[in-house]
């Protein structure tokens, strides 16, 4: 069994918490005391931990929020022996990549990004399984030592996930702002617009289908999730709405003309995502 710390403890770290702990021994650490303390009632870790005992772990999670990684890798970096190992599990990769690119401890550090969640937030929000047959992204592995990067593999061996391996930290932020950020805007903005136009919630329910109900699911996401997310890779979400919205504008016009044919071959065209995303 290994000692593995995980700093932040809502969905996605308390959900890895969970699964370490079928075989490893799970310390945990969060700025809210309140969610330390749920996490010991829920099992999600076996016992809370202070930053200056650290150095004592075979490996530290971080699992803060996307601003707060970069400046919390540095100072896990900066207490650690060289036998521990550190890897972040944000969705954005250049930023940290980048915060300690020249670090001494680099070699120790893996940047990863298991693409699983839910719309709910928090130690509550914490479910088994979370990350089964999901994907994880693993950017720069050539900049962190072979030893450290087997022993990543044997503390995520109980849960069965599909390695991705980008070379570019900023390739990794460019792709996942069209398949993950620009899914999240989309969601929130028609959530947006719809309680915009229709003032009475009510009809809303009592009319919405399962299509504005699978839509809208992500914008019951949690602000304080999003809002760094959204202005830590704001380069690449904004090119990927460019051409977005260029694309809502194209199908406006569509309509506008009644240009049956033209709007038939661009459904058309997109149903090939089926061949893709079965």
């Amino acid at each position: 069994m290994m000692k593995v710390a995980i700093i932040g403890l809502g969905l996605i770290g308390g959900s890895l918490g969970l699964e370490f702990s079928k075989n490893h021994c799970v310390y945990g650490l969060d700025n809210n005391q309140k969610h330390e303390e749920l996490a010991l009632q829920l099992g999600l870790i076996s016992a809370t931990i202070p930053f200056e005992k650290l150095h004592e772990m075979d490996a530290v999670v971080i699992a803060v929020p996307v601003d707060k990684i970069p400046n919390v890798t540095k100072e896990v970096l900066d207490s650690i022996t060289d036998k521990t190992l550190v890897f972040d599990v944000g969705s954005i990769k250049e930023n940290v990549c980048n915060s300690i690119k020249n670090h001494v401890n680099r070699k120790q550090f893996l940047a990863t990004h298991p693409i699983a969640g839910t719309e709910f937030s928090g130690p509550n929000a914490a479910v088994k399984n979370l990350f089964t047959n999901k994907v994880n992204i693993i950017c720069e592995k050539q900049l962190t030592d072979t030893k450290q990067f087997e022993k990543f593999i044997h503390i995520m061996g109980s849960i069965p996930m599909r390695y991705v391996f980008m070379a570019s930290a900023k390739q990794h932020d460019k792709h996942i702002a069209y398949v993950s950020h620009l899914s999240h805007i989309s969601s929130f903005m028609l959530g947006k617009t719809v309680l915009e136009i229709e003032k009475e919630e009510e009809t809303i329910f009592n009319m919405a289908g399962s299509g504005f109900e699978s839509t809208v699911r992500l914008a019951k996401s949690s602000p304080n999730t999003w809002t760094p997310i959204f202005l830590q890779n704001k380069k690449h979400i904004i090119n990927s709405l460019d051409e977005y919205i260029n694309n809502l504008q194209d199908f406006k016009k569509m309509l506008q003309k009644s240009e049956q044919e033209n709007i038939y071959n661009s459904l058309k065209e997109t149903n090939r995502i089926k061949e893709i995303l079965p």
